[in-house]
């Protein structure tokens, strides 16, 4: 038997580190993006993860106006989304959008739509109907916005869902939106998530006779 479980009845899901591996991408652009500012790529990118790109901006450079921040973000995101090599699932996600694709479910992430669709496509993934992307929400994680407009989409209190995410500012924003936690891959494993998995294949799914769905870890 598992060491801890978790049941829902509505799931949200981040994409980048959590579905979807495009971390080669964001290293890339970040790289070059620290480089032409004077900052230490190293550094910036152990804050880029789970963020909008404006408020990644905004941690790394406080002094500099939004207004300048948020123009570099649109140079960014279009950046971004073009550039798509190396961009895979992350193992056991095609398999986990199958298991729940009956069950209510959404994808809540800090790209934008055209980003969000780029990624998914090159990774071979099916988008969930039920998206909220960059320009739905007026906060980046780790504001609970996401999560919380997620939630309403679905139809379902806070807690009711579990939200699966890889990053700080990810499972931050769920916290705070009073939401349970599946952290995914090696960001999340220092972060004291419900459940942790180091993939997806290494979690269960289960829906339960009542229609909730159960979650655990294999390992």
């Amino acid at each position: 038997m598992p060491a801890t479980d978790l049941t829902a009845r509505a799931l949200l899901l981040d994409m980048d580190g959590t579905l979807v591996n495009s971390d080669a991408v964001v290293e890339r652009c970040w790289r070059h993006w620290a480089g032409e500012h004077g900052l230490d790529p190293d550094e910036a990118l152990k804050v880029v993860h789970g963020r909008q790109g404006y408020a990644t901006m905004a941690a790394l450079l406080p002094d500099r106006p939004m207004e300048q921040n948020h123009a570099d973000n649109r140079v960014m995101l279009a950046r971004e989304t073009a550039d798509t090599e190396g961009v895979v699932p992350i193992a056991g996600a095609p398999a986990f959008l199958s298991a729940i694709a009956a069950f209510p479910h959404a994808l809540v992430t800090s790209a934008d739509e055209a980003l969000a669709q780029a990624r998914m496509t090159a990774a071979r993934l099916p988008m969930p109907e039920i998206r909220v992307t960059a320009e739905c929400v007026g906060a980046s994680k780790p504001d609970p916005e996401g999560f919380l407009k997620g939630a309403a989409e679905l139809g379902f209190a806070a807690e009711d869902c579990v939200v699966f995410e890889d990053s700080q500012a990810g499972i931050e924003a769920a916290r705070a939106a009073g939401m349970r936690v599946v952290g995914v891959g090696p960001r999340a494993l220092s972060l004291s998530p419900d459940v942790h998995v180091q993939d997806l294949t290494a979690l269960g799914v289960e829906t339960l006779p009542d229609g909730t769905i159960r979650l655990w870890s294999r390992a």
